[in-house]
């Protein structure tokens, strides 16, 4: 998102009036925004910006060599940058779409004790089952934590519609077609007058559960915290993951180059940043 002087066809960028900090000792430009922040935050957790930014040791340093960040928007980078400059110390206070912006980006760049946080807050919050099934199996976290949302599609009346079932993947309607049939069967057996789905006991339908889709207790931590992580594939029945250190994903950072020619509509990329200033635009 630009936003251009009709006159000179120039994009303006500005400073980030929360995330331009006067201490900071590294620059991003995203979008048509400057972010000035600590470096460490970066390159102490994070393998993904490890790598890119020991390319380039010496750049990042000013707005003339600001890092820029690719496929993201700079309202979401604020959000992301939120988790370590909360004012109050509170993480409660933002909502789901806002934790699922924060668990994009940490998969996605492989901060994994934020993807824990993330993952943590959204247990808290309350979500739809069917749109929290689809979201964990996007990014690959622990079904074991699905189980109260599993149980309540189960129980409740009506099996899942077709927009609900092509948002969760053919693997968890069929899984949960299975368990609603077992577990039918149980309450039949026991001889029950007009036997429904809510005759069922708690404990059984989560031994079916567990059963049927193979949820291991003791995975969770490994699927919230492992150093497998990756950007999601977008298959929502997807539970692999990728081998450590095999990313084929292309550099998320690019920097602006010194002796970029210059033109009077020169596209936002790299070398524009010197170009703007060196035309005097200046920052707003």
């Amino acid at each position: 998102m630009q936003t251009a002087d009709s006159q000179t066809g120039v994009s303006h960028v500005q400073h980030h009036p929360e995330f331009y900090l006067a201490d900071g000792n590294i620059t991003f430009l995203v979008e048509d925004t400057f972010f000035r922040v600590h470096r460490s935050f970066f390159e102490r957790e994070s393998e993904v910006f490890i790598r890119e930014l020991a390319q380039v040791p010496q750049d990042g340093i000013s707005d003339d060599s600001a890092f820029q960040v690719e496929d993201v928007t700079s309202d979401d980078f604020a959000t992301f940058l939120w988790v370590w400059y909360s004012p109050k110390y509170r993480l409660d206070r933002k909502s789901s779409d806002n934790w699922l912006v924060i668990l994009e980006l940490s998969t996605r760049w492989q901060f994994l004790e934020m993807r824990e946080l993330a993952i943590d807050q959204l247990q808290n919050l309350k979500m739809d089952p069917v749109e929290k099934i689809a979201i964990y199996n996007k990014y690959e976290i622990d079904r074991s934590l699905l189980l109260p949302e599993y149980k309540h599609l189960c129980t409740r009346e009506g099996q899942m519609s077709i927009e609900e079932g092509e948002t969760v993947g053919l693997f968890t309607v069929l899984a949960i077609h299975q368990a609603r049939e077992r577990a039918m069967n149980s309450v039949v057996a026991k001889e029950c007058r007009s036997p429904t789905l809510a005759d069922v006991d708690d404990e059984k339908l989560e031994e079916i559960l567990k059963d049927i889709f193979n949820l291991n207790q003791d995975s969770t931590t490994a699927s919230r915290r492992g150093a497998d992580i990756h950007a999601p594939s977008g298959d929502t029945d997807s539970q692999g993951v990728q081998a450590q250190g095999q990313s084929n994903a292309p550099p998320i950072i690019g920097t602006p180059l010194p002796n970029a020619s210059r033109t009077t509509n020169r596209p936002f990329g790299t070398g524009w940043v010197s170009w703007v200033f060196h035309q005097g635009e200046g920052i707003i």
